[in-house]
């Protein structure tokens, strides 16, 4: 059966959230009222299975459905796309024969918001360290104390997906994985007043105990890298949909250059500026460059689909990826902005909140640094002692 995309994401809910994304960014709020139409559209629960009262997905649909929601707010993909992270861990591990994420996969398909809660600061370890204490509880349960950074969906999540150390045996220390909801241990800070992506609202949250019970427990892991399936799932949904919504960035761009330079007029010629060779060049590099993204993130996102094993290879594929798509994503919005010219400058132009949304793509993991040494490592080999 063909995809559809409108079946998922309609034109005239696409149409809505457009038309309230500069309000979002202008105001700095989340935009509840894009969260609550993707609910009643079920889009919460695109990858979660039919069976489960879900849409039965994969990462390969939903990437183009974030390609398609990013084109109409960045904000408001950015932000569902921590929720989809989730689901699409869940899909990963149960596609590989583990349920353990079936509760989140069930609440995902009630409504429920589960938020990304790993990013901690100066944390260069990512999943594979974290600074937040996990203590373990008579009752299996752990309380999580510690800081949280770029927290999207601060103000509406319902369950936090977090990790944090339990060093309570300093001869083997775990990485534990939970998930904690909403409760008095839990701060959200109101500290959200950014460049761009302002609608995430990707809030600073304080951990003061917040309890994970003992069957939202999901891993205990060694510190340092780990090839278990949760850890699988976490890095390729993160970023194959982070790089879905930076290509979907890259596509309204090239959209709006195209009609900019239709609709506008040289005074030196008297003709449309599309048929200027200069601003023709431009715009054909700025095809150029996005036209590789989307069979790029597709055929990555098939391979998880189809449990295809690329071995040693995934993390440099993966982390290659969502590179790519942020930083091509910012070179078209560039190129968009050149061809637009100086309205362009203005707020009030989409190509200005696109300028300032694209940038966000610099900060997500993995980072140019980590990106370039694991595809050094791929092709040369590790670094002599």
């Amino acid at each position: 059966m063909s995809f559809d995309p409108a079946a998922h994401l309609p034109d005239d809910l696409l149409a809505r959230i457009r038309s309230r994304a500069a309000a979002v960014d202008a105001e700095n709020v989340f935009p509840e009222e894009d969260l609550a139409d993707l609910r009643a559209a079920g889009y919460l629960a695109i990858l979660v299975p039919t069976e489960l009262g879900g849409a039965g997905l994969g990462l390969r649909e939903a990437s183009v459905l974030q390609q398609r929601l990013a084109g109409a707010a960045p904000a408001t993909a950015l932000a569902i796309n921590m929720h989809l992270v989730w689901t699409g861990v869940a899909k990963v591990m149960s596609d590989r024969g583990d349920d353990a994420l079936r509760f989140l996969q069930e609440g995902a398909a009630r409504g429920e918001v589960f938020a990304f809660g790993i990013s901690e600061a100066g944390n260069d370890l990512v999943l594979f360290g974290s600074d937040t204490d996990a203590a373990p509880q008579p009752d299996g349960s752990y309380a999580f104390t510690g800081t949280k950074i770029f927290t999207s969906l601060a103000p509406v999540w319902t369950h936090l997906g977090l990790h944090g150390l339990d060093a309570s045996d300093p001869d083997d220390p775990r990485l534990v994985f939970g998930f904690v909801p909403r409760s008095d241990a839990v701060v959200t800070r109101d500290d959200w007043d950014t460049l761009g992506m302002r609608g995430t609202q990707s809030r600073t949250t304080e951990l003061h105990g917040a309890v994970a019970p003992a069957d939202r427990i999901v891993r205990k892991l060694p510190v340092g890298p780990s090839p278990d399936p949760l850890v699988f799932g976490i890095f390729s949904a993160f970023e194959i949909l982070l790089a879905s919504v930076y290509t979907g960035i890259a596509r309204r761009a090239l959209d709006l250059a195209v009609e900019t330079a239709r609709a506008r007029t040289s005074k030196k010629t008297g003709r449309s500026y599309s048929q200027d060779p200069d601003i023709r060049w431009r715009v054909a590099d700025m095809a150029l460059a996005y036209d590789a993204l989307p069979v790029q993130v597709e055929t990555l996102a098939a391979d998880v689909d189809g449990l295809v094993d690329h071995g040693a290879m995934w993390f440099p594929k993966l982390s290659a990826i969502k590179h790519r798509a942020a930083a091509t994503a910012k070179q078209v919005v560039d190129e968009a902005m050149l061809v637009a010219g100086g309205s362009s400058f203005f707020t009030r132009n989409e190509l200005s909140r696109l300028y300032r949304d694209v940038l966000a793509g610099l900060f997500h993991p993995s980072d140019p640094e980590s990106v370039h040494g694991a595809l050094a490592n791929a092709w040369l080999g590790p670094l002599e002692p």
